[in-house]
């Protein structure tokens, strides 16, 4: 991994720690997989996130809302298996 993919991956970290607590106090977690050479970030929800009914909304207002916010240049968060 490349310096400034090391800085994006420890700025995505940053990000999510803002809302992991959250996702721990329903007894879910997240994990950063990889972020990709075209800066998607792969996620993997875990624990009571991984088949939670609002696990898109999860998504689309926790995680991406808190990654783009803190790295613009992020062009796209997935989850995978």
């Amino acid at each position: 991994m490349t310096t400034n993919m090391t800085s994006i991956m420890e700025q995505v970290e940053t990000s999510l720690d803002t809302i992991r607590p959250y996702l721990k106090q329903d007894g879910g977690d997240i994990q950063v997989v990889e972020i990709t050479d075209d800066l998607v970030v792969k996620v993997k929800l875990l624990g009571a996130c991984e088949n939670c009914p609002m696990s898109f909304m999860t998504m689309k207002a926790g995680v991406e809302a808190s990654i783009k916010k803190a790295i613009p240049e992020i062009k796209g968060i997935e989850t995978v298996a």
